[in-house]
């Protein structure tokens, strides 16, 4: 008998502690709440479109009728045009000077134990806690105050949206650094490479997820800040969310919802760059199936 207990235990399939979850493992009730969740996300997006293909002279919905009449209006607006284009260039310098200064804080409150470590790590993820009304504000005041000339400024405005998206890049990069072993870099210092070398060679190809995952999510964060924005723009530094604000506040036209479409793409060109270009399971340990 005892050697036919160890034959069955011998012929066992071993257990696979990375085996991939199916459908079938995830509860009933979760699914539905899932899918709930998905629809009542998803619904304003749809509606957004759908109010932004309107033909009637009004934002209504649901629609009078679908037509390109408002979407053709605000490619050939200089107003809209010039907002859509003035956000998505202060998105991009806010998502390489995030990424930059990101990246270095993370590696600096990964890698280094110094007195107060932990207190410098609230400090840059505070602008994710505080209401962006109140940030924006505090921003405002501290430039008037100061008398530094960044006050309804570029460099104010770039400033106002780094603090903002800075702690989105330190959060993806620190995960990256958590599941990368140090030992690899210090066994490249210890074959004669440069600590720049080692970094840029075995550092920084491990942790580039991360770091693309981080200002993905910058871009994003940037493009559709609005509570920063309304405090340092200026007529002739418009960010797409405050003429949007504007349209809205006082003309309330279906170009509005026609510059939600564009935004609404640009977003979702980014997540499927994001999905593309970013390898999730070996940067969170997630396998999908």
């Amino acid at each position: 008998m005892a050697d036919i207990a160890q034959t069955r235990v011998a012929a066992a399939p071993p257990p696979s502690p990375g085996r991939r979850w199916s459908e079938r493992d995830v509860p009933l009730a979760l699914q539905i709440g899932a899918w709930i969740g998905f629809v009542i996300l998803l619904l304003p997006v749809v509606i957004v479109v759908l109010a932004g293909l309107n033909s009637g002279d009004y934002l209504t919905f649901p629609p009078e009728g679908l037509s390109f009449r408002w979407v053709v209006d605000f490619l050939t607006s200089e107003t809209w045009m010039g907002a859509y284009l003035f956000s998505l260039l202060l998105a991009l310098i806010t998502m390489a000077i995030s990424t930059a200064l990101g990246t270095m804080a993370a590696i600096v409150l990964a890698r280094y134990q110094f007195p107060g470590r932990d207190l410098v790590r609230a400090y840059f993820l505070s602008p994710l806690i505080l209401p962006g009304v109140v940030l924006g504000l505090a921003l405002y005041v501290f430039f008037v105050t100061t008398n530094l000339g960044l006050a309804r400024s570029l460099a104010g405005l770039v400033i106002g949206h780094v603090l903002v998206t800075c702690p989105y890049v330190i959060g993806t990069v620190s995960a990256a650094l958590v599941s990368f072993d140090q030992s690899l870099e210090e066994a490249a210092r210890s074959l004669g490479a440069r600590p720049w070398t080692a970094f840029r060679r075995i550092t920084l190809p491990n942790i580039s997820a991360g770091m693309m995952a981080g200002a993905i999510f910058a871009f994003i964060v940037s493009f559709g800040q609005f509570d920063v924005s309304l405090f340092l723009s200026t007529p002739d530094l418009t960010p797409l969310p405050i003429a949007l604000y504007i349209s809205l506040r006082y003309t309330f036209e279906p170009t509005a919802a026609a510059a939600g479409i564009f935004a609404i793409l640009l977003v979702v060109v980014s997540m499927l760059l994001t999905a593309r270009l970013v390898n999730m399971q070996k940067f969170g340990g997630i396998k999908f199936s």
